[in-house]
């Protein structure tokens, strides 16, 4: 066991890795809990890859439909087309081209944690991974606070099983978790990517996700709006990738 503070001192302290040691040596794959999380928790990675002309693929797991469930403005078909708007908006503003984002659309909330459906992700995902080639998947991190982000990385942990990838884990939630926390995690390598020469366009990324930040849907006062303190995690000069 130990505790979220201590993880996130160690965090801090990891040593700096290059763009090979955390996305491979050929294309990588990002798997995202949700449209936002591409951008929060690797977009200067994502930014990187493309700059040195080697694209990665960009997969988001579930719809977003249920970041605004009392919203008539915005019934889920019309939040679903939303969020996945904003995650084009975004990936082009990191580089990437559209055809490289892959939408897995499984209900918000609600991603498979095992059974038929998680079997149906890990294939694809797995089919995808060979399509493009890709050495090395990105995942959240398996202790997020989030079913979702749990979900994102059991199914990514067993894609990169059957494909004898590098399987890496990045914490979007965890930074918010209270010090005293205890973690049965073991997690404690990986590398800070520096995000420095890229931060200004991740922030702008990040930005594109407009209805996660409160005022776009304006019928639903209980409505998710990204906190700032998570929004502080992830406005530093580097990303968080853990080995596992």
């Amino acid at each position: 066991m130990i505790t979220a503070g201590r993880l996130h001192q160690l965090w801090r302290s990891m040593g700096v890795g290059s763009l090979d040691d955390v996305a491979g040596t050929g294309p990588c794959l990002v798997l995202a809990p949700h449209p936002d999380d591409e951008s929060l928790g690797c977009g200067a990675l994502i930014a990187a890859c493309c700059e040195a002309h080697r694209p990665p693929v960009v997969a988001i797991l579930t719809d977003g439909s249920g970041s605004h469930p009392g919203s008539t403005l915005y019934p889920s078909p019309r939040l679903i087309a939303l969020r996945e708007q904003e995650a084009k908006h975004a990936v082009a503003i990191l580089g990437l081209a559209a055809e490289r984002l892959v939408f897995l659309r499984y209900p918000d909330g609600r991603a498979p944690h095992h059974g038929p459906r998680f079997d149906a992700a890990v294939v694809r995902l797995t089919s995808l991974m060979q399509q493009y080639r890709c050495s090395t998947i990105l995942t959240p991190w398996r202790h997020d606070p989030h079913c979702d982000h749990v979900a994102a990385a059991v199914i990514g942990g067993a894609a990169a099983r059957v494909s004898a990838a590098q399987w890496l884990e990045y914490p979007i939630w965890g930074w918010t978790l209270p010090p005293e926390t205890h973690i049965s995690d073991t997690m404690r390598q990986g590398w800070r990517f520096d995000a420095a020469p890229h931060l200004s366009t991740k922030r702008r990324a990040i930005a594109a996700h407009a209805s996660q930040y409160g005022g776009l849907i304006p019928d639903d006062p209980d409505g998710f709006r990204l906190p700032a303190g998570l929004l502080r995690a992830f406005d530093e000069p580097w990303e968080t990738f853990l080995r596992s």
